[in-house]
């Protein structure tokens, strides 16, 4: 596999994404992510925050630029990114869990099944996982007994089960109800404080400026702008300022 020289964990350089209708989706976007680090992309709809964060795991593949995560290049025939993707772990706005397995079920499926555990082994993991995702009381609840909060966390502590190395978030609070948005940034926060890389794409500004350590604005596809939030907020830039007129 290709390597690159890097003290981060996340670097992309230059990368494109054109489709075939010619939308140009992404333009030269670059961003470094070092490890323990965690990056907020906030922007307007269709901005690309999104497409951008999914050429991070390759569930987008790109027209150009390179992406490497841990040293190892996805675009690199010789790279297996179903293996790179058991490294980068994603949470989507939908939930997505399996509505006839438990919580404890949908937690314990990809370490059985991708990660050959026992059943013994996945399900002390899992159990250990929904206790520190605040779901002790509902281990045995299915996904149509559980709120769209609780649904979301059970699918962050699937996410952790297969143990990754970064956490991808693609506004996994816009489709909760306000009052159950705070207990997810709470999992999210917990996450964050004992070090693990995340990436987040939000409207959640209160989460960016409290728990970021760089917050970057994309608009029309280019990334406009990154600074440390106690900067990023205060900064004149005026597309940014337009921005946060509109959502603060």
């Amino acid at each position: 596999m290709t390597k690159v020289s890097s003290n981060s964990i996340i670097v992309a350089e230059n990368i494109e994404k054109i489709y075939p209708n010619n939308c140009h989706a992404l333009k030269n976007v670059s961003l470094e992510v070092k490890r323990g680090e965690v990056v907020v992309i906030i922007g307007p709809s269709g901005s690309g925050k999104s497409t951008f964060l999914r050429t991070l795991n390759q569930l987008e593949t790109i027209s150009d630029g390179t992406i490497h995560i841990d040293d190892i290049d996805l675009t690199a025939k010789s790279t297996n990114i179903n293996k790179m993707r058991e490294e980068v772990g994603m949470v989507f706005q939908s939930f997505n869990l399996f509505p006839h397995k438990t919580a404890l079920g949908n937690v314990m499926l990809s370490p059985l099944k991708v990660l050959k555990k026992s059943k013994a082994d996945a399900e002390k993991e899992a159990h250990e996982l929904l206790i520190k995702v605040g779901l002790a009381n509902r281990m045995n609840s299915y996904p149509s007994h559980l709120s769209g909060g609780q649904q979301q966390r059970v699918a962050i502590a699937r996410a952790l089960a297969m143990k990754p190395k970064i956490m991808l978030f693609d506004e996994p609070t816009s489709a909760l109800d306000p009052e159950m948005v705070g207990e997810v940034l709470d999992v999210m926060k917990s996450l964050a404080s004992d070090g693990m890389t995340m990436v987040v794409v939000t409207h959640e500004m209160g989460f960016a400026r409290e728990v970021a350590d760089r917050v970057v604005f994309m608009e029309d596809g280019e990334l406009v702008f990154e600074e440390q939030p106690d900067r990023f907020f205060d900064s004149p830039n005026p597309r940014l300022q337009r921005f946060l007129g509109q959502v603060l």
